[in-house]
């Protein structure tokens, strides 16, 4: 009887083996219901890679860097030219969009206004500041109540700051002189205290820490930049365990800390001013007219022509107010008007927002430029003859509005900067309602995060035709009128676009000239070895190594 007790083939009684079964017959079915799911199937009829169970299309991401994922993205766009393209990051689908007609339906519209869960991770810093906003306060902000703080006449006034920091960063130069340097470092820093100087005034060097802030808003964004990039530090219940989380506490209780302050100071001040019948700088600015005392003309209002958006609508008839009006100051005295009460949270939300996304992207901005021109000197040398043009024998003078409207081609140098290398090359929207599209036969499904993918955008031969040449002309009057309107956005567009775009422009155009009339730029390595790094801004991997020499007139 014992010799009958067999045992059965290990094989078949494997725990090992039946776990391996039930985890296919799992994957089986869970990979069943998802493809039946109706998203999935409007999904699949979009043209996108393979996807895995479980994973989707996140297993392209893995052992990829940021400049890895850039390369490759630009390539397989370079490749198949395609102007949708459907991804799912596990069940989530994400559609890519490059196609202007499309981008113009998302954009366009004030139903899709809603960005996607990424923007959540600036939360504990902006709250619900212009950037992550669900839409409702930037369109009050921006074009309900006809803000003024960054329309022409206001800018105006901010030339002084501009030119003081502009000096400052010459002075910088000069000491680099002979010397290979990263030209971010120096533009990182002076468009901080740049934005100091226009936006929050009242940070000065009585307060003994601007410069504790500034290093704080910088470092917030290094962080914020690495969470985008390593996944797993996304969740809040993993980061609160690391190290980083205990700088990121040290840094926006530095940031908040500050602002607020400082919010309690200008509300005083403004209350002050009003019980003693001051005039309302804010309202002053919305009525009166800057007259050129200089030239004896009504000042000409810069014509950003090629950012042109829906805001401009609201700049029309904006007229100036010789006395410099900080966004902080406008906060707080559009907040006192009707209709427009904000708490004092809400506005350090917009004050922080104005820092962070004020500070970066121009920075990198400016860097491209400079170490662009250090390839092409015979741009570079045209940025020059305009620029002896407009001042003549005093080359060295303080810039004014004026001298900016005049930098015809120095603006499109500017301009096909931020094509090629837009400081955001993507920004995501979420669709909460089925939205047909215009490129062709295709539908997004409610809840798809759509991605506006505006470095390709600007890449597309259909509105450039020469994609990859870094050419100016790009931006001559005729060749702009030829192009549909949302194919170069590299501000955003529709009603949640950028509402600093215009100092941003001016700003760029200040620094620049004062650079460039001094020094000639110098790169050593050609733009197609330029090492291009995708995180909140894009920047170069490589860093942004230049050399400057000094100019002989």
């Amino acid at each position: 009887i014992p010799a009958m007790a067999v045992a059965a083939p290990s094989g078949l009684s494997s725990p090992v083996l039946t776990v391996l079964i039930g985890i296919c017959v799992a994957l089986i079915v869970y990979e069943y219901w998802f493809r039946s799911q109706r998203y999935v199937k409007m999904a699949n009829k979009i043209p996108g890679p393979i996807t895995l169970p479980i994973l989707g299309n996140a297993y392209m991401a893995i052992g990829k860097s940021p400049r890895d994922i850039v390369e490759y993205a630009v390539n397989k766009y370079s490749e198949r030219r395609d102007d949708i393209v459907r991804l799912f990051l596990g069940t989530k689908l994400v559609v890519g969009l490059t196609d202007a007609r499309d981008v113009e339906i998302i954009l366009g519209s004030h139903v899709h206004i809603q960005k996607s869960d990424e923007y959540a991770l600036f939360e504990p810093w902006l709250g619900d500041g212009l950037l992550i906003s669900k839409g409702k306060r930037q369109m009050e902000i921006s074009q309900e109540n006809d803000s003024p703080t960054f329309h022409s006449s206001i800018l105006k006034s901010f030339m002084p700051v501009f030119n003081k920091n502009a000096q400052n960063l010459i002075d910088s130069f000069t000491k680099e002189l002979g010397k290979t340097f990263d030209v971010h470092d120096y533009m990182s820093g002076t468009t901080v205290d740049t934005l100091i100087g226009n936006g929050l005034n009242s940070i000065t060097d009585e307060d003994n820490t601007g410069f504790e802030y500034a290093t704080s808003v910088m470092k917030m964004c290094n962080i914020l930049h690495l969470r985008h990039y390593k996944m797993w530090l996304r969740p809040d219940f993993i980061f609160k365990f690391t190290k980083m989380c205990a700088e990121q506490s040290y840094h926006l209780n530095v940031i908040h800390s500050l602002t607020k302050q400082v919010i309690k100071r200008q509300k005083e001040k403004f209350f002050k001013g009003e019980k003693k019948g001051a005039q309302s700088l804010y309202q002053k600015a919305l009525k009166s007219t800057t007259y050129n005392e200089r030239e004896g003309i009504v000042e000409e209002t810069a014509p950003f022509n090629y950012i042109r958006d829906d805001l401009d609508e609201n700049d029309e008839n904006d007229v100036g107010e010789k006395r410099r009006l900080a966004f902080l100051d406008f906060m707080i005295e559009a907040s006192q008007t009707k209709g427009n009460q904000l708490s004092d949270d809400e506005i350090k939300e917009e004050v922080d927002t104005i820092m962070f996304e004020g500070h970066d992207t121009t920075a990198a901005a400016s860097s491209f430029v400079l170490s662009i021109l250090g390839v092409h000197h015979d741009i570079q040398d045209k940025v020059f003859q305009e620029l002896k043009d407009i001042f003549h024998d005093d080359l060295y003078r303080p810039i004014t509005f004026n001298d900016t409207v005049q930098m015809k081609y120095l603006e499109r140098v500017i301009l096909e900067t931020l094509r090629i290398y837009s400081p955001v090359p993507l920004i995501a929207r979420v669709v909460n309602e089925d939205v047909k599209l215009a490129s062709g036969d295709y539908t997004l499904p409610g809840g798809t995060t759509v991605v506006i993918a505006i470095g390709l955008i600007h890449r597309n031969p259909k509105y450039y035709p020469n994609p990859d040449e870094f050419d100016p002309d790009n931006f001559l009057p005729e060749r702009c009128q030829d192009r549909p309107y949302y194919a170069y956005i590299p501000f955003s567009a529709g009603p949640r676009s950028c509402v600093g775009r215009k100092y941003a422009m001016l700003k760029l155009k200040v620094l620049l000239a004062s650079v460039l009339r001094r020094f000639r730029t110098i790169s050593d390595k050609d733009e197609k070895d330029f090492k291009l790094q995708a995180d909140i801004i894009l920047k170069r991997e490589d860093g942004f190594h230049i050399r400057v020499e000094e100019r002989v007139v």
